[in-house]
């Protein structure tokens, strides 16, 4: 099976330098270089992704950026090929709701639409969009809700009354085509649970290689039970370079400028976090710039002052592309990525690692040979130059 690599819109915003925020914290640009998050910057974004190969896009959601369904729809108007992982909070929304907004995105994108369900975040924040139940019973409602908007997406006409979500005679006019994949996260057991039942890809945040094995072996398992076999991504950051000492030199650029009062700030916010998985990030750097690399090209910078996914890969491009097989060899087919700045580091990794991975034969764009062969040197078969015009 060839790879599939996703890049990351910023609509929260963009920078030479680390952004901070998610998980209930403020976004901060941790130094000067901003660049807000226009439509015209993220279809720069957008369309160098496209034009490099990779398959999609992940969009955050929150009340940190923009919103992800609004931006993305614009957004298609400026791409060809490019697919929009939107992320959605399935609690702010009805499922007929979400199943007909989903149906009409897939028919005018030209089925460009994947969907990375969220169950919650902090309970905070859900509580300023009017959502007041605790973590467990997200995740319950999560299941309840999947389970419609799948029904109606197959086409039934559905009645449903459940703890959380109740719906009578719903059904879609029009269902997808095709039907969305539907990405899945989570690092608790009421995670796993759901993600064993409705989860076409299982989505982990980049840890070592042993802890991302277990994860994938535990919903395996679970998958197995509903009789169900997913597939296996994860969502990391990368700073990939010509040479190891170049990405390094890189990532202390990103460290140096990261202020000691910033990281603190950022630490005592996220350790009020409910989510497991945002604790497992927490655990691999300690709140401390020391001993950042914890498995070989694995940075754990990142998670200083930015919630969720907080390691990258770091590394000549080669060994980005070692760390990428290795992951691949315990089950991880899709690779969700992101970098400092978006529009610069989308094509340090897409013509310094895909062309090594496309010559081991575990990638290819998905545009094809066409698209993706570099441009012809000008008369260099021999030909000569025409005289100038006089």
């Amino acid at each position: 099976m060839s790879l599939t690599f996703h890049w990351f819109l910023p609509t929260y915003g963009d920078s030479r330098y680390l952004v901070g925020g998610g998980h209930g914290v403020a976004t901060t640009n941790t130094a000067s270089g901003s660049r807000p998050a226009t439509l015209a910057y993220l279809g720069q974004i957008a369309r160098s992704a496209e034009q490099l190969g990779f398959e999609g896009a992940l969009t955050p959601t929150g009340a940190w950026c923009e919103d992800a369904w609004l931006s993305t729809a614009m957004l298609t108007e400026v791409t060809e090929r490019l697919k929009f992982l939107i992320a959605f909070r399935p609690g702010l929304l009805s499922p007929t709701l979400a199943a007909q907004m989903a149906a009409t995105f897939q028919r005018h994108s030209g089925k460009r639409l994947l969907l990375n369900v969220v169950t919650g975040g902090e309970s905070a924040e859900q509580r300023a969009y009017g959502d007041f139940l605790d973590k467990d019973a997200r995740y319950a409602r999560c299941d309840e809700f999947l389970h419609v908007v799948r029904s109606l997406w197959r086409g039934e006409r559905v009645d449903f009354s459940g703890t959380h979500v109740h719906v009578e005679g719903a059904e879609l006019t029009r269902t997808p085509d095709p039907v969305p994949t539907v990405y899945f996260g989570g690092s608790s057991p009421a995670a796993g649970t759901v993600a064993a039942k409705h989860a076409d890809v299982y989505l982990t945040w980049g840890e070592p290689p042993q802890k991302v094995a277990e994860k994938v072996e535990w919903i395996r398992g679970l998958a197995a039970e509903q009789g169900r076999t997913p597939r296996f991504g994860i969502r990391l950051h990368v700073i990939s370079r010509d040479t190891s000492e170049q990405a390094w030199a890189e990532a202390q650029r990103l460290l140096d400028a990261l202020d000691p009062a910033t990281i603190a700030r950022v630490q005592e916010g996220l350790s009020r976090s409910e989510s497991e998985g945002q604790r497992r990030m927490r655990e691999l750097h300690g709140g401390s710039t020391a001993d950042l690399e914890i498995y070989p090209n694995l940075w754990a910078g990142v998670g200083l002052v930015r919630g969720g996914a907080g390691t990258a890969l770091v590394g000549s491009h080669a060994e980005v592309a070692e760390r990428i097989e290795e992951y691949h060899a315990l089950g991880i087919d899709e690779f969700v990525l992101s970098g400092h700045p978006h529009l610069e580091e989308a094509y340090w990794f897409g013509e310094g690692v895909l062309p090594i991975l496309e010559r081991k034969g575990l990638w290819r764009h998905p545009a094809g040979a066409v698209e993706a062969a570099p441009a012809g040197i000008p008369f260099a078969d021999g030909a000569r130059e025409p005289a100038a015009a006089s």
